[in-house]
């Protein structure tokens, strides 16, 4: 008789790496979606895993961070978010790789994983207690997938055939098991990001209020403002799905006008708590307005242009009564992004600062600050232009520190002398002989006096201007120059409105805007 055999124990059960990876995987993939659920009904900001992205945006440093917008422009937080899906697909399976005789390495990864997304939303700058509902629920329902399919896992591998649920093979209720939570999944994800879209009907609603609303308008357009039927190049005023966006935003927040309000406090004789309907009661005015990004690398284009609807800024801030010392309008989105706004220059006499609700015609788009946003004419936007703008806080800039000034950015942000040139195309090949130069030029609010153009360092020469708008806005540009076969560069730079030539000097976007004259260089056959 053999006793060893007799006594033998049967081999504990082993999953196949495939399976053991999926099961990890899987896990991973419905806490998300769980988390992306209860975060759409609730607060869109507490999605973990959105939570975990704007914190890698909050601690990435400033160079990284114009690396991405230089690199992949207005992409990079899709790209951030793809890259984030791929780094925990790839935990998730290694996780599985390291759970193929027991659950509890995938649940500690799935456990830490957890932790981290809970941290990121508490430690989030709009936080409040229920936002840590979601977050809580995604490492719950992790935690929870992991362990039951591992346990189908194990009893599929040991006797596939055998009995399961309702008498069908453990193999059969492994499959379809795993085919529920998956798709489970994607539904709760995609359910938690289109939760919400009431702001389609709430735009839509105050479009038409604005369009019935009495406003102040400006004149038209006067005839050639830009060049773009003859040359294809830039139009004055920017399209809306056209118009530069930058921000911090890895979802755009979707807000009812109905439900918006604006608390403006801090060192003020006195609060003010307004709503949608409080400024459209208001005297409306409208302003053509280019916005500018202190990111904008000297040739960029982030640079657009609008005609803007809202409320004069500087009338609810001498409203609530601005004290002694307070230089700074502290301002924060309901994402919890602020910016620092000199006080001074928005009650500056003329200066048309505005809390904005429409722009080219209609509502403003959500990812463009729907409902009300900040637009100051001559501040680059990181200290000026607040989207879905909450709260204005009258403080000292010695107290308070915005979110990019935080940073290493300039405290105070005025725009400065630029231009670009838009034609000829970089590296492009014209005919030899008469070229034209065209682009645009802008100094808000001072404006654009004259832009000159010099070919291979050769004399400068006058460019043609299109008609001016006002102080406010860039300025189209145009000339000519004789060129015959070969490589050329062709330099422009511009003139401000009280007299002052752009800077020749290179600078960095870091810490104020860049500076320097744009070249561009061309082939001529």
């Amino acid at each position: 008789m053999d006793v060893s055999r007799t006594f033998a124990r049967p081999a504990a059960p082993v999953l196949s790496r495939p399976v053991a990876a999926a099961v990890a995987v899987l896990a991973v993939g419905a806490a998300l979606g769980a988390g992306q659920l209860v975060a759409g009904l609730l607060s869109p900001t507490s999605s973990p895993y959105l939570a975990v992205g704007d914190a890698v945006i909050r601690v990435a440093p400033p160079p990284l961070v114009e690396f991405a917008k230089s690199a992949f422009g207005t992409a990079d937080k899709p790209v951030l978010l793809a890259g984030m899906g791929v780094v925990l697909l790839l935990v998730a399976a290694a996780a599985g790789l390291a759970s193929r005789r027991s659950s509890v390495p995938a649940q500690v990864v799935v456990g830490v994983l957890g932790v981290a997304g809970i941290a990121a939303v508490v430690l989030g700058p709009a936080f409040t207690a229920t936002d840590l509902l979601a977050p809580v629920v995604a490492a719950g329902v992790g935690l929870w997938v992991v362990r039951a399919l591992h346990r189908l896992a194990l009893a599929a591998a040991a006797a596939p055939e055998a009995p399961g649920v309702r008498g069908l093979p453990r193999r059969t209720v492994l499959l379809g098991a795993t085919a529920a939570v998956g798709v489970g999944a994607l539904a709760a994800g995609g359910i938690g990001v289109a939760v919400g879209r009431g702001t389609i009907d709430s735009r839509a609603r105050l479009t038409q209020r604005l369009t019935a609303a009495t406003v102040t308008r400006e004149a038209p357009l006067p005839a050639g403002t830009d060049f773009a039927a003859e040359l294809g190049t830039t139009r004055f005023l920017t399209p809306n799905p056209e118009f530069y966006r930058i921000d911090t935003a890895l979802r755009v927040p979707q807000l009812r006008a109905e439900d918006w309000r604006l608390r403006v406090h801090g060192r003020v004789a006195r609060e003010l708590s307004l709503t949608v309907d409080d400024l459209l009661a208001r005297p409306l005015v409208e302003r053509t307005i280019t916005m500018t990004c202190v990111s904008n690398e000297v040739g960029g284009d982030l640079i657009s242009t609008a005609r803007f609807v809202g409320v004069e800024l500087a009338d609810v801030i001498r409203e609530a009564g601005p004290q002694p010392g307070a230089d700074q309008v502290f301002s924060t989105s309901t994402d919890g992004w602020t910016a620092g706004t000199p006080t001074d220059v928005i009650l500056e006499p003329g200066r048309g600062a505005l809390l904005a609700l429409g722009m080219n015609g209609e509502a403003l788009p959500a990812e463009h600050g729907f409902p009300v946003r900040m637009v100051v004419p001559g501040l680059y936007g990181y200290v000026s232009a607040t989207k879905w703008v909450t709260d204005l806080e009258l403080a000292s800039f010695s107290a308070r520190d915005s979110y990019w000034v935080q940073r290493g950015w300039g405290e105070r942000g005025p725009i400065k002398t630029e231009c670009r040139i838009d034609l000829p195309r970089g590296f492009s090949r014209v005919p030899a002989g008469r070229v034209t130069v065209a682009g645009i030029a802008w100094s808000q609010p001072r404006g654009i006096s004259r832009v000159e153009i010099s070919v291979d360092g050769g004399p400068w020469a006058p460019a043609e201007l299109a008609a001016e708008v006002g102080g406010d806005t860039w300025r189209m540009w145009r000339g000519t120059v004789d060129v015959g076969p070969g490589s050329h560069t062709v330099r422009a730079r511009a003139t401000d409105g009280l007299g002052n030539l752009q800077t020749e000097e290179r600078a960095d976007v870091l810490p104020d805007g860049a500076t320097g004259w744009p070249a561009m260089i061309f082939s001529a056959t």
